[in-house]
């Protein structure tokens, strides 16, 4: 009889862990107390990128930072509540901002990014759905020209990387993007990547192969994990399960899980809002950064989707309603001929560690339970590569990467 590997978290990263243990023949159980692929990664951007390997923390960030706080319509917010958290969190996050650091965790990323794009059309073969990932270019553009440049550090960071990238001025912008505001004089093109036109049903067709490939889906949700002579001992409501082995990829509520195993990791909430308009009537060719207001907007299947902000709070918070107004505002002032009835407001919570690398791999002191969370603003497109790392570590494969980087002893 084949092992079960329980996998705790049916997010994009808890499916491709699924997807890629079923390529080598183990059979997998996914746990999740919502529907497959409908929280976190439901509300992303759309970006799939090899080139996401610029992290959040870099050189000279903390000149920056008192400004975004005290900006009403800046893209940081910190909840009073949250401070207590927040500081020893910043000064780790500060001190992984000087540049040799910064060039370590641009290597880490790129490991993780790089496959992307073919790991996820590998995945969505044979469902039917393989257009909804589609090629696209990333769109970072300026309202002041002279703030475009290929030479910054990120920028550099992806040409050194192999990336393609461009500098556009105003005429060059508005023929490739005809919607977006004249107030934009200039633009970075970063080419070779793609979006996904629906992130959330991403999700659900993925979670639908692995269960048509055999996978056990299990809507509950774990309260605890107990170490003893036959493995692990799952806790839900109202019941028990039993597991061998465990990939814990349950988001930012994996810390949680791992607080009473004596584990205390510096993992927040960085949650993040979108607004989506499905009367648009607008079609964007690339996926648009505003880098002004650190905003994404992207076309998707159900219409215009724009998303941002960091906003520190308990996980639990209620929604920022301000940011729903700021938000639009922001919209309408990218594409001046948006359609914005029936907007619609979603907030989600990324699990962000202060490195913005996740926790991969085995956790010393726990044989049998694997990490596979905190993948930040990067979980889209890291996880592909996240669930080939922990299928061949679950199934005894040596990785041929160091794994270092993303151990969650770093902490």
């Amino acid at each position: 009889m084949k092992e079960t590997v329980t996998i705790l978290g049916a997010g994009i990263v808890g499916i491709c862990c699924a997807l890629s243990l079923q390529e080598r023949g183990v059979n997998v159980r996914l746990i999740d107390r919502g529907e497959p692929g409908q929280e976190t990664s439901f509300g992303n951007a759309g970006i799939i990128s090899p080139w996401s390997v610029v992290p959040q923390a870099l050189p000279g960030i903390w000149k920056s930072i008192p400004g975004m706080l005290l900006n009403a319509a800046g893209p940081l917010t910190i909840r009073p509540s949250f401070w207590p958290k927040m500081i020893p969190w910043g000064l780790r996050f500060l001190s992984n901002s000087n540049e040799a650091t910064v060039h370590d965790i641009s290597d880490a990323m790129e490991v993780l990014c790089q496959p992307s794009v073919t790991l996820f059309r590998r995945h969505l073969e044979g469902t039917g759905h393989e257009n909804l990932v589609v090629d696209s270019w990333y769109v970072h553009a300026f309202r002041n020209a002279r703030r475009a440049s290929l030479g910054d550090l990120g920028n550099t960071i992806r040409k050194e990387k192999g990336a393609e990238l461009e500098l556009i001025g105003q005429q060059e912008l508005q023929r490739l993007e005809p919607a977006l505001s004249r107030n934009f004089k200039a633009a970075v093109l970063i080419k070779g990547q793609a979006r996904a036109s629906a992130p959330g049903r991403l999700g659900q067709v993925l979670a639908e192969k692995a269960a048509a490939q055999g996978a056990e889906i299990i809507r509950a949700e774990v309260t605890s994990l107990t170490k003893d002579a036959d493995g692990w001992t799952l806790a839900t409501h109202g019941s028990t399960l039993k597991a061998q082995k465990i990939i814990l990829a349950a988001g930012v509520w994996s810390a949680a899980i791992l607080k009473p195993l004596g584990l205390n990791i510096p993992l927040v909430a960085e949650r993040g809002y979108h607004v989506e308009f499905p009367n648009s009537q607008l079609q964007l060719n690339n996926s648009i950064m505003d880098v002004d207001a650190k905003i994404v907007a992207s076309s998707m299947e159900i219409g215009l989707r724009v998303a941002g902000s960091s906003e520190f709070a308990a996980i639990d918070d209620a929604a920022d309603p301000r940011k729903k107004t700021l938000l639009a505002k922001q919209a309408l002032a990218m594409f001046p001929d948006l359609n914005d009835s029936d907007m619609k407001f979603w907030l989600g919570r990324r699990p962000s560690f202060p490195d913005s690398l996740p926790a991969l791999g085995p956790i010393a002191g726990q044989p049998g339970l694997f990490a596979a969370f905190g993948h930040s603003h990067y979980g889209l497109m890291m996880a592909p590569k996240t669930g080939e790392l922990l299928a061949d570590l679950v199934a005894g494969v040596p990785p041929n990467i160091d794994l270092a980087p993303y151990s969650i002893q770093r902490f």
